[in-house]
């Protein structure tokens, strides 16, 4: 039994006879990402928990296990690993200047492209491809995780021509700006002309 947000498990199970963890993203995600933070190592054929996981298990860390495993995830994980898309680590190298900008404008519903253009560095290769890979690269490397942590939230606008024409539209949960502080401090110039 699990809920995770935007999983349709009925839709999953007839493409699978057999379904193996990497199928299912939710599972695997998960355990790639307790692995990656030490707080679970493989037991014969069983997760245990080890002993930070034991101790994060306190109700007073819960804040801190889930700060854990938001730095893990955004800035050491590799989440290109579980989308095959092309693009290299682009914008998850540059996840801070994406949540900073993510926190002035996802105040409303904005679509993933926008959102895109918005708050991400533009790199040439993804710029300049045939395919709109960095709005995909965007949703499934920022977009997502941020969802499934609870910091956005997303809606679907449905189209009435196909369903392949949805469009997904996300926007701030009350939680980001609570979870989330930034301080910019902008560098003065050095040299006066």
């Amino acid at each position: 039994m699990i809920e995770w947000p935007g999983l349709d498990k009925a839709e999953l199970f007839p493409f699978h006879k057999v379904v193996n963890e990497p199928d299912f993203l939710p599972v695997h995600f998960v355990r790639v990402l307790l692995q990656g933070t030490k707080l679970v190592r493989v037991q014969r054929d069983k997760l245990v928990l080890t002993r930070l996981g034991k101790a994060m298990l306190i109700l007073e860390r819960y804040g801190a296990l889930q700060a854990l495993l938001f730095h893990i995830a955004l800035w050491h994980l590799n989440i290109g690993y579980f989308d095959r898309n092309p693009i290299d680590t682009w914008p998850q190298s540059h996840t801070g200047i994406v949540l900073w900008s993510l926190a002035a404008a996802a105040n409303e519903w904005l679509a993933r492209e926008t959102l895109t253009r918005l708050c991400t560095i533009p790199v040439v290769g993804v710029v300049e491809s045939d395919w709109d890979l960095g709005s995909f690269a965007m949703e499934s490397r920022i977009l997502k995780p941020l969802l499934w942590f609870g910091l956005l939230e997303c809606r679907t606008e449905r189209s009435a021509t196909s369903r392949l024409e949805d469009r997904r539209l996300y926007r701030k949960t009350a939680l980001f700006d609570r979870f989330l502080k930034f301080s910019v401090q902008i560098e003065g110039p050095t040299t006066r002309h």
